[in-house]
């Protein structure tokens, strides 16, 4: 990769070629050192791995690591993120994410900030502070160790099931709690949150550095440059979810340097309003990782699915911009109206998204309920060759003995695929 500065206002110019690699580079598909260190490195190498309570071939959280490092064992991925003592943490960062224990500082601005507001989807029930003296009293805890997650509807003599938003009162205290930074969770059972008092998980250091408003949102946005590896304003934004006084912050964080990156412009992506002695087509349009500039990012790329929330493409203008990918979960799209199925994962190869998979697994064998191909990523032969690896290879590491095709939306790859996959 050769980068070039601008002439007119120092800008590192670099076409959107060389952002994606630097991109994949920075998230861990392109090159040997990026499975370095394991589930922990890669966790603080993308900064924020997102929950979610689907459950396919796994649990996004597992595939986030898989895409990554290929067949690790989904238990040492488990262990990697929920152990004791804790290396990480669960709070709100782009959605419910997995963080490193590290970062706990960075989010100070954010816990003051709902301990302030007193409200989010609920109102906060008055039973709150008791429930801190039960948590420090009996702790650890989980839901049903205080009266279970949801209301008892079957007293009312109602027959609907209960949502998220029929959380009971205990529910309802102890995620507050956990917003405001007083409970803290650092491992599940079962799926289950385990919440522990913060100031006997987190380390005493970790508890005690109290980063003012300015400094947590400046720190964060550089977990985020250094995640994304080329960003857009909205990219930083996505990433870290403020808005008002906070994005505010992250502008100045920008601006000023503080945040430690470095404003670039990507050819073909879209262009703010020129300041003065700029013309549109050199004016910064992204902000970059210095050290992602350094060296031309060299090696293998990763060959493999990704989960629909992997921070690779959880942002959708983002992934289009990068990749080409117009992509949206389906699973809460009506069956009859969905194009791409229901858990359609995309498939990485060659830096490229080449199609998509709707998987599910029967027994032994996992089914691909529908297979797409993206147009002009190479010959029917290469494609057809990469979606089989990757689908052999995610059934390999499931525990599946077998891969079975329902069907194929490209007619003229139908016949390659299923040659590649018979092989």
């Amino acid at each position: 990769m050769s980068v070039t500065p601008s002439s007119i206002c120092g800008v590192t110019d670099l076409t959107a070629d060389e952002a994606r690699r630097i991109i994949l580079r920075a998230q861990g598909f392109l090159g040997a050192g990026s499975r370095t260190g394991g589930v922990p490195a890669m966790l603080r190498r993308v900064g924020a791995v997102q929950l979610d309570t689907i459950s396919v071939l796994a649990r996004s959280h597992e595939l986030i690591a898989y895409a990554r490092l290929g067949a690790v064992g989904r238990a040492a991925v488990e262990r990697a993120y929920w152990r004791d003592p804790a290396r990480a943490f669960e709070y709100w960062c782009h959605a419910a994410c997995i963080l490193p224990l590290e970062d706990w500082p960075l989010y100070g601005f954010r816990r003051r900030a709902y301990r302030d507001r007193r409200y989010r989807w609920h109102e906060v029930p008055p039973i709150v502070d008791k429930l801190l003296e039960q948590v420090r009293a009996d702790g650890p805890l989980m839901t049903g160790d205080i009266g279970g997650a949801r209301v008892d509807l079957g007293a009312s003599g109602t027959t609907e099931p209960a949502g998220w938003w029929d959380w009971s009162d205990s529910k309802i205290a102890i995620e507050f709690l956990l917003d405001i930074g007083e409970v803290v969770c650092t491992r599940r059972i079962g799926w289950r949150r385990v919440y522990d008092l913060a100031e006997r998980v987190i380390p005493e250091q970790l508890l005690a550095d109290d980063l003012p408003d300015a400094e947590g949102v400046t720190g964060l946005t550089s977990v985020a440059g250094r995640a994304l590896g080329v960003a857009t304003r909205a990219d930083l934004v996505d990433f870290t979810r403020v808005k008002g006084k906070y994005a505010a912050l992250l502008d100045d964080a920008l601006l000023s340097g503080a945040a430690g990156l470095v404003p670039v412009h990507v050819a073909g992506w879209p262009s703010p309003r020129a300041r003065r002695g700029e013309s549109a087509s050199s004016a910064p349009n992204a902000w970059a990782d210095p050290a992602a500039l350094e060296s031309e990012p060299r090696g293998r790329h990763r060959t493999t699915l990704l989960s629909p929330f992997d921070s690779l493409i959880w942002e959708r203008a983002r992934a289009e911009r990068i990749f080409g990918l117009n992509h949206r979960l389906e699973a809460y799209v009506p069956k009859d109206k969905r194009i791409h199925g229901y858990f359609a994962m995309p498939v990485l190869a060659g830096g490229r998204i080449i199609g998509r998979v709707d998987p599910a697994r029967e027994g032994a064998t996992l089914i691909a309920r529908q297979v797409g191909f993206e147009p002009g990523n190479g010959g029917p032969a290469k494609v057809a060759a990469a979606m089989s690896d990757a689908l052999w290879e995610a059934a390999s590491w499931v525990g599946c003995t077998d891969v079975r095709v329902e069907r194929v939306t490209s007619p003229a790859l139908e016949g390659p695929l299923r040659a590649e996959l018979a092989r």
